[in-house]
């Protein structure tokens, strides 16, 4: 009972914050998986995690279904297919610690960018192009299989686009909901959707929806200036978490 109600302390906040992610504010999703993984091996939490992250995302494709860029998603989902298999073919052997350094140097160094930028005057918003979008898809398609942590690479490539919070929110709602549709045939594989996992999935489905729905509420009523400012700021504070996290656990 001590170990269920342990593990139910991480899982809904991580279910909460998953759902605000799915709602429009991305970087909020690469909070859950370190937070599980405190009461849980990360294998098992990324398996009872995709099923309630499948629900989330099609609450968030209804939600937006007017809001997504077309033309970043005919990019990124074919793009996110050659990670996901790099992913399933090096799952056994990539270190979940180099992968949260490696997403975490990417959010820092993406902030960094991002202010030098607007520091320099330089704000004119890019165009999505493919070779980019094919290089970010796949990071952000690799990274979302190993840990659910696609974010970072999707906002390197989407964010200096300047879309609308809205069509920014709707784009990267579209795009992981493919992508974790796309990332299920391959967990069956590896064996990872035991009957214990899916029921506990099931179970954090009605936080998860409402979780959702609350994150979709906000970014409708958030400033566009104050939404670009607080997913930085997110980005930079996960960014730090990761890397420290992730070099305390290989010195460790």
């Amino acid at each position: 009972m001590q170990n269920e109600w342990l593990f139910l302390a991480a899982a809904i906040p991580a279910v909460i914050l998953f759902g605000l992610a799915k709602g429009g504010f991305t970087t909020l999703g690469m909070l859950p998986m370190p937070l599980l993984s405190l009461v849980v091996s990360p294998v098992r939490g990324a398996a009872i995690m995709l099923p309630i992250l499948v629900v989330q995302d099609w609450v968030g494709v209804w939600a937006f279904r007017r809001d997504f860029s077309v033309r970043n998603l005919l990019i990124l989902i074919p793009a996110s297919l050659i990670g996901i298999f790099a992913g399933w073919l090096l799952a056994a052997q990539v270190s979940e610690a180099i992968v949260r350094l490696a997403v975490g140097l990417i959010s820092i160094g993406f902030v960094i960018f991002m202010v030098l930028r607007a520091r320099l005057g330089k704000t004119d918003p890019t165009r999505a192009s493919v070779a980019p979008g094919v290089f970010w898809g796949s990071l952000a398609g690799f990274t979302s299989f190993v840990s659910h942590a696609g974010a970072p690479p999707f906002q390197v490539y989407v964010m200096p686009q300047n879309l609308s919070p809205l069509v920014f929110a709707g784009t990267g709602t579209m795009f992981f909901a493919a992508t974790n549709l796309l990332k299920v045939p391959p967990y069956l594989a590896l064996g990872q959707f035991s009957r214990e996992n899916l029921l506990t999935s099931a179970s954090l489905f009605p936080v998860a929806i409402l979780a959702t729905f609350s994150g979709v509420w906000l970014v409708r009523r958030v400033p566009a200036a104050r939404f670009y400012t607080i997913v930085l700021v997110l980005t930079l504070v996960v960014g730090l978490k990761l890397v420290w996290d992730s070099v305390f656990q290989l010195i460790a």
